[in-house]
């Protein structure tokens, strides 16, 4: 199969590229980075440079594709973050009618069945909106739970601080997600027919903010590490200074606020809170423990 995937070489979109190539099949690697273009043939895939948000590119680089994995890249850009994210849908849906692509992964997040109140994530929710209008289209909508790794930007904060948490309490259920877990499921998936538009949820484990500060605590030597709930003002504050854009840090915010209402985590729970990834956070606490000792 020739099959296009976007994301460069993510925390994603490496694993599944290499899984892909082992597997006997023809990868087109998007980047916007051309200083990635030899990394990415080094794989044996083919790099191409450009834009999601550029529908022409797209258009030429689906032509005489199998199969396409889309996602939206964490950075799109310091203001218009949610106008970027819809482009970047438009781009990929008139790309992938445009040839007749018959099969689509697409990477989204919990909350995307949310029309407001998600921060970024309103983001994925119009793209979804948009895949869904797609006729004659296999679209597999994978909603993935927050990252395991997102924890590992805490780790300055708890050396200088002795601060982890976020604008949410520390006793909410959150549905979290490993990368590896994810990339198998994206691979899975598109090497598989499809069968319409399905929604599908990746999720790793279950936990509360107070479990994982126990048990980084107890990994890290700092027993007394507890989940800080921090008021909204001031967690804006804190990515101002730390250089986000306060468009950026006010969606990041909201985010939190939907967390906190739970907006974020309705769907899933509704559905039965399904776990399909194998790697826990138990397994996680390792991987952060070495990374902490490393700062």
């Amino acid at each position: 199969m020739k099959i296009i995937t976007t994301g460069s070489l993510g925390n994603v979109a490496t694993p599944v590229v290499k899984q892909l190539i082992e597997a006997g099949h023809d990868v087109t690697v998007i980047t916007s980075n051309p200083d990635k273009k030899s990394a990415i043939e080094s794989l044996g895939a083919v790099a191409a440079v450009g834009s999601i948000t550029d529908t022409s590119f797209l258009i030429t680089t689906f032509k005489d594709a199998d199969a396409v994995y889309a996602m939206m890249p964490p950075a799109m850009g310091a203001t218009n973050m949610i106008e970027n994210i819809t482009r970047a849908g438009e781009a990929y849906a008139a790309a992938i009618s445009n040839n007749s692509i018959q099969r689509v992964v697409f990477l989204s997040s919990v909350g995307a069945d949310a029309a407001e109140g998600t921060g970024p994530v309103q983001g994925v929710h119009r793209a979804e909106q948009l895949l869904q209008q797609l006729s004659g289209v296999n679209v597999t909508v994978l909603r993935s739970g927050f990252f395991f790794v997102n924890f590992l930007r805490d780790i300055p904060l708890i050396k200088t601080r002795n601060i982890f948490g976020n604008n949410y309490d520390g006793d909410t259920k959150l549905a979290l997600t490993h990368p590896v877990d994810l990339a198998a499921a994206i691979v899975r998936e598109l090497q598989q027919d499809g069968n319409g538009f399905e929604v599908k949820y990746v999720v790793s484990d279950i936990s509360t903010g107070n479990e994982v500060a126990t048990l980084f605590g107890q990994a890290i030597g700092k027993p007394e590490l507890s989940w800080t709930f921090i008021p909204d003002e001031q967690l804006q504050q804190g990515m101002a200074a730390a250089g986000l854009s306060t468009e950026l840090a006010g969606l990041i915010t909201e985010l939190g606020q939907g967390v906190r209402a739970g907006i974020i985590t309705k769907d899933f729970f509704d559905k039965g809170a399904i776990v399909t990834g194998s790697t826990k956070l138990q397994q996680f606490v390792e991987e952060f423990k070495a990374r902490y000792q490393q700062a």
